[in-house]
């Protein structure tokens, strides 16, 4: 099966390619790009496909159960534009000219000193070469890496001012995953990068890695009623369950309003948050957003509009507003 689904988004990838970037780029007189070029269809072609799956199967199921009524209609027409920006594949062209550019360098002339990268194909000979296990490994390593970089997100003063832009959603919805500050979205991408080349995953598997985490997770967000169970609720990250992690005054605090931490960190597996001691799998549809928004708390501005929510959060990165405790700790 999964070799299927890889032939079939091969085949649409290369008839893209073929079809209109190819023809583009000779026309421009980019040649040099063509390999390049190939794998940013490939990234553009499962874009699109993510936005067809968002807007219509999550959209199906926001409508069956929701959780609120969406009353904030430009608010998520703000998310549906980061979407955009990030399942397109405009955020990852611009990684791939400065930070992807420069991590592949110095893969590169690492190498040619003697190191290669650890490969989980090699793990177990008969095994581990089968491409579903080798998916699955790497899948448990990135979204490992995922949550150690979601716990540095709330536990460190000034990366959280950059996170909060994605907690500020008071209306959440299968458009809200995306909604993150540039820069928050550029620290991550140098970890994962890294990750990735240390790896050695194949530029097409990581692709795959992408896109199954990037679908799960605005599932995760949607404006739907949904438990997965005791069971399958232990085992992968439903809509109830990464709801208490956007709750107000859950999901971002620790120790009380001002502190830093929260609960349900993991992005597809609860695993690691039940193994860190950071899992929460009370039942409830609680209200989302960051505390300091409440009016009796202040009516903390984390902006309306993309440009103003970008500017606010570099200005709130710059010069961080000292919490009423200290960040919490990452628990070991």
């Amino acid at each position: 099966m999964l070799e299927l689904l890889a032939d079939a988004f091969s085949r649409v990838q290369q008839a893209v390619f073929e079809g209109a970037v190819q023809p583009l780029l000779f026309s421009l007189g980019l040649a040099s790009l063509i390999e390049d070029a190939h794998l940013g269809t490939g990234w553009l072609v499962a874009g699109v496909l993510q936005l067809l799956v968002i807007a219509t199967a999550f959209g199906l199921l926001e409508a069956w159960r929701p959780v609120e009524p969406v009353v904030d209609r430009p608010a998520i027409r703000t998310d549906i534009a980061y979407t955009l920006i990030h399942r397109l594949g405009l955020f990852r062209l611009a990684m791939f000219f400065s930070v992807d550019a420069f991590a592949i360098q110095l893969a590169s002339a690492l190498r040619l000193h003697g190191w290669q990268p650890w490969q989980a194909d090699g793990l177990w000979p008969g095994v581990t070469d089968q491409p579903w296990v080798s998916f699955v490994i790497y899948l448990l390593i990135f979204d490992f890496v995922d949550y150690l970089v979601h716990r540095g997100q709330h536990g460190w003063q000034r990366w959280w001012e950059l996170h909060a832009l994605h907690h500020s959603q008071r209306q959440m919805t299968r458009w809200s995953d995306n909604r993150n500050h540039l820069l928050d979205d550029v620290f991550r991408d140098l970890v994962i990068v890294g990750v990735a080349l240390a790896v050695g995953v194949a530029p097409a598997q990581f692709v795959a890695i992408v896109v199954v985490t990037q679908l799960l997770e605005s599932l995760s967000h949607a404006n739907l009623r949904l438990d997965f169970g005791p069971v399958l609720g232990r085992v992968l990250v439903g809509p109830a369950y990464h709801r208490q992690h956007h709750a107000i005054g859950v999901g971002h605090e620790s120790r009380g309003p001002g502190s830093l931490g929260g609960c349900n960190f993991a992005v597809l597996f609860p695993l690691w948050d039940m193994l860190f001691g950071t899992a929460d799998f009370d039942l409830r549809y609680p209200p989302t957003g960051i505390r300091d928004q409440l009016p009796e708390a202040g009516g903390r501005d984390y902006g309306r509009g993309f440009w103003r929510q970008q500017w606010l959060g570099l200005q709130r990165f710059v010069c961080p507003r000292k919490a009423d405790a200290g960040p919490a700790r990452i628990r070991a």
